[in-house]
């Protein structure tokens, strides 16, 4: 498969697993994270999201330093994002060991959810900029 048709293909299960997990993100927002299965389901809907992102810059970056790739863009809206996707899943991963570990909403779960949301904006602003790659020619 060409590596655009790959791009492409990743990029609408990303459009797809962005409106999810947003979903997802507001409604445990909504009932507190009260709900186990619901967390579990953000949980797995937020590996994926995460794991379509990492192969998204691979797609771009192939196997290099991303650290620097982003530090080089002249880009500051997708350097800030990639920023943001970092420490949304370094707080989405402490908040869910903590939730493994109590079962209980951690302050860390808070930030990782006004994080998370920052994430989602920032994701729909790079969305929109590229939309035409998702138009059919």
């Amino acid at each position: 498969m060409k590596k655009i048709v790959k791009l492409k293909t990743c990029n609408r299960s990303l459009l797809i697993l962005t409106i999810c997990i947003l979903f997802s993100g507001i409604q445990l927002e909504v009932i507190h994270s009260n709900s186990l299965t619901l967390v579990w389901i953000h949980i797995i809907v937020g590996l994926l999201f995460m794991s379509f992102i990492t192969y998204h810059i691979f797609l771009h970056f192939d196997y290099c330093n991303w650290f620097a790739k982003f530090h080089n863009l002249k880009n500051q809206f997708t350097r800030i994002l990639w920023w943001v996707s970092l420490l949304t899943l370094i707080t989405g991963i402490i908040a869910s060991v903590h939730w493994l570990v109590t079962f209980a909403h951690a302050p860390i779960g808070g930030v990782h959810g006004k994080l998370g949301f920052l994430m989602i904006l920032l994701s729909a602003g790079h969305i929109i900029k590229r939309f035409k790659f998702f138009k059919r020619k």
